[in-house]
């Protein structure tokens, strides 16, 4: 089965019609149907069901379909990457992190990293946060964690890069908003949104602040319902740093407490490439140069 093969049955399989579906892939009506059936004989299934013109998915086909989507969406990501790389690069790095803005200086350690090895691609892949899997298996080099999640895994190495402290984060005319920094007495008569998938640190701070105001809260499933309850004016919230986006959206005030989460990088230990540790002393460099910057 070949990349063009692919494309046929996931064409086919969107618009359910020969004719529709060979014009969409600038092929012949016949062209289309040699190449459905030699799939299905390939496969050993039918996934189409045949009705004059027209077709219907067989269940195993739907299936096969679903699974077929995202795997040609991988094939077309590894073609993409090996373009890059027989264009301009002999060697990369891939860096898991959960958001763009968790490394705050990744853009600019990139750029001066491929300035000094202009034949290394960094390549940032986007992960849920606590996620390890593939760094584990080794399809990643390069990891952001909490340091408190990876102090127990073997065979890496880890290098500190912050504290993150906790901020509340508000609608941007709050009053809460233009304060230096709040208070756990600043919440009193608020509704403070807790869960999401938040840290340890975090849920303690969160726990303290019920038990002591009696605040009233309720949970939110996931970081992006939050912020979307914050904007419908239902509450506020307490987020560490490393997550703020910095798009201007929300007003992220420093919240007076001691617990702080130590983000970190996370290598293989054995890995020796000195584009690995280049990469790694640039970027510790940013944020050993700019002490004052808050996360």
């Amino acid at each position: 089965m070949n990349s063009r093969q692919i494309d046929c049955v996931l064409e086919l399989a969107k618009v359910l019609n020969f004719n529709r579906a060979a014009e969409n892939l600038f092929l012949s009506q016949p062209t289309l149907t040699y190449h459905i059936r030699s799939i299905e004989e390939e496969i050993g299934f039918d996934i189409f069901q045949r009705s004059g013109r027209g077709a219907v998915l067989t269940p195993a086909g739907r299936q096969f379909c679903t699974n077929l989507f995202n795997l040609r969406a991988e094939l077309r990501r590894a073609i993409e990457q090996g373009q890059n790389f027989s264009s301009r690069y002999q060697s990369g790095l891939t860096i898991g992190l959960p958001m763009r803005s968790a490394v705050h200086f990744l853009p600019q350690a990139i750029e001066l990293f491929e300035t000094k090895n202009p034949g290394v691609l960094i390549t940032p892949e986007f992960i849920a946060l606590g996620s390890c899997e593939k760094f584990l298996r080794g399809e990643q080099d390069v990891l952001f964690a909490r340091e408190q999640d990876m102090n127990r895994v073997p065979d890496i190495c880890i290098h500190h890069l912050f504290d993150s402290r906790i901020y509340l984060i508000t609608e941007r005319d709050d009053p809460l908003a233009s304060k230096a920094m709040v208070g756990a007495d600043d919440l009193k008569g608020r509704v403070l949104m807790v869960g999401g998938g938040s840290q340890p640190e975090l849920r303690a701070v969160q726990q303290r602040l019920i038990d002591q105001l009696r605040l009233e809260h309720f949970n939110s499933n996931d970081r992006e319902t939050t912020l979307t309850n914050i904007a419908a004016h239902k509450g506020i919230c307490l987020a560490p740093g490393f997550l703020n986006d910095h798009n201007g959206e929300f007003a992220w005030t420093p919240f007076d407490c001691e617990e702080k989460i130590s983000c970190v990088l996370c290598t293989h230990a054995g890995d020796r490439r000195s584009t690995v540790a280049d990469f790694i002393s640039i970027i510790k460099r940013f944020y050993d140069d700019n002490p004052n910057f808050e996360t």
